[in-house]
């Protein structure tokens, strides 16, 4: 039997009028609109990152298709945007918050735009969102010492049980980057599933903690997400990011390598 293989989207922000520095990641509300109209009309399922890992698990079946629908960061418009094209068709989705971007009581003042409150959080879980983790104040969490990446990992997973009144169980590594060591501390935190990027449909054989994702952004035009959601030229699609990331990926080890050397926090 061939194995499942399943779009996870990967969404940002949600903005008419994005700033310059999301952007780029960004989508139109307009373009969100239509693109869920797209997956109702092709008789997709979407299923919450939490349902999905579940199934995967437990070994229930899974919809003939599948689609996970994820946002990251915590921006202002999927409460403003997303959320009313999501209850038009009764769609779930999964938002990561970096709980030291949104707006409120544990703010450090890092959120890129305009960013939700623990009022609009609380309203998305109520309307069917799952509410994952993105860290606290969104680093590259492979970059940290030890006692930094605890912090990170504990205080987001602390904060949103404080807010929503259930621990997270679902977690998004900022920037996708993760290593061994990130992933058993993400799973220590009793995270029970987490998203990376890739850039590619997810599988059962990724394992749970490294569950792979399809970045849609401002310039994903109808036809790209048509083939995202087909699981069509993937691949080809994103072969300029996957050769970015490797380069950067050289880079950020030749840092680990330099600072080990010096006697910094790996």
């Amino acid at each position: 039997m061939t194995e499942a293989r399943i779009p996870i989207l990967m969404y940002h922000a949600v903005a008419a009028e994005p700033n310059d520095t999301t952007r780029a990641l960004s989508v139109s509300p307009e373009a969100f609109a239509e693109q869920m109209a797209l997956i109702a009309d092709r008789g997709l399922t979407p299923l919450t990152t939490a349902d999905l890992a579940a199934r995967w698990r437990s070994g229930r079946p899974l919809p003939a298709l599948p689609v996970l629908i994820t946002f990251d960061d915590g921006y202002e418009g999927v409460h403003r945007h997303a959320l009313p094209s999501l209850a038009e068709h009764g769609f779930p989705a999964t938002l990561f918050v970096s709980t030291g971007w949104l707006r409120g009581a544990y703010d450090t003042g890092g959120g890129l735009d305009t960013m939700l409150d623990w009022r609009q959080v609380r309203e998305l879980a109520a309307a069917g969102v799952e509410i994952g983790g993105h860290s606290h104040t969104h680093p590259q969490l492979d970059q940290l010492g030890d006692s930094a990446l605890r912090a990170e990992l504990t205080r987001c997973r602390d904060i949103i049980a404080d807010e929503l009144g259930a621990l997270p169980v679902s977690f998004a590594y900022p920037y996708g980057y993760s290593s061994r060591r990130v992933r058993t501390a993400v799973r220590e935190n009793g995270f029970a599933q987490a998203l990376a990027v890739g850039n590619a449909l997810a599988r059962r054989a990724q394992g749970p903690y490294a569950l792979r994702r399809v970045t849609v952004r401002r310039g994903t035009g109808v036809g790209e997400f048509e083939r995202l959601l087909a699981g069509r030229s993937v691949a080809r699609t994103f072969a300029r990011d996957r050769a970015l990331t490797k380069g950067y990926a050289v880079v950020r080890r030749t840092r680990r390598i330099h600072r080990r050397a010096v006697g910094a926090p790996a």
